[in-house]
């Protein structure tokens, strides 16, 4: 890796990604609030076992090899961009609700909490792109093991992602509780979360077009 600073610039672009509000903090979240702090915390361990699998991927090549196939980067940057605008409109519609929004959500088991984490982080195609696009930025590929230096940038990735959501994951229902008694900040918040969406989901899409040749 190149030195102290490239560390101190990668936690911080890390940091940046790791707030930004995506399919996989929503999960979290909805399932702290329906069925508590432990479902919530199941549910992340779930979620982190997605990154654990597209870490790997990237550190032996798999995702470079499936990023390779003509076109395929750009389809899954647009599938991205309509899933997070699908979000943006759920979160902004008539009658749509926050995803701090108390509500009734079936209570899963464990096993299954745990699937739909992982299931819910696999399907996020916006992971296959961090660790495709971030990590190699950082590598010195003049100094010691890619693959080491791979796992350690991933791992410090995977660590701040899980320190975010699992605040959330703690933090949910008291802040859940807290905006139930006040509408307006719930609406705030809808759509500042739609905004934040629509904003990510543009630039995916500029990059899909970029990565197909048309932008």
């Amino acid at each position: 890796m190149h030195g102290t600073v490239s560390i101190y610039g990668f936690l911080a672009v890390g940091g940046m990604l790791a707030v930004t509000p995506g399919p996989n903090m929503v999960y979290v979240m909805s399932r702290s609030i329906a069925q508590g702090r432990t479902a919530g915390l199941i549910s992340l361990a779930g979620v982190m076992l997605g990154y654990l699998f597209y870490m790997f991927s990237a550190a032996f090549g798999i995702t470079a090899l499936f990023l390779s196939v003509p076109y395929a980067a750009s389809v899954l940057g647009a599938v991205g961009a309509a899933y997070l605008f699908y979000l943006a409109w759920q979160a902004v519609k008539p009658g749509g609700r926050s995803p701090l929004e108390v509500r009734d959500l079936p209570r899963e088991r464990p096993r299954r909490l745990l699937a739909m984490g992982a299931t819910t982080s696999l399907l996020n195609p916006k992971l296959a792109m961090i660790f495709l696009s971030l990590l190699p930025q950082f590598i010195d590929y003049q100094d010691g093991s890619v693959f080491r230096q791979s796992l350690m940038l991933g791992s410090l990735l995977i660590v701040a992602f899980a320190s975010v959501n699992g605040l959330v994951a703690i933090c949910s229902g008291s802040m859940a509780t807290f905006l139930s008694r006040r509408p307006g900040f719930l609406l705030a918040q809808r759509w500042m979360m739609g905004i934040v969406l629509i904003a990510l989901g543009a630039h995916m899409t500029v990059d899909a077009l970029r990565l197909a040749g048309v932008a």
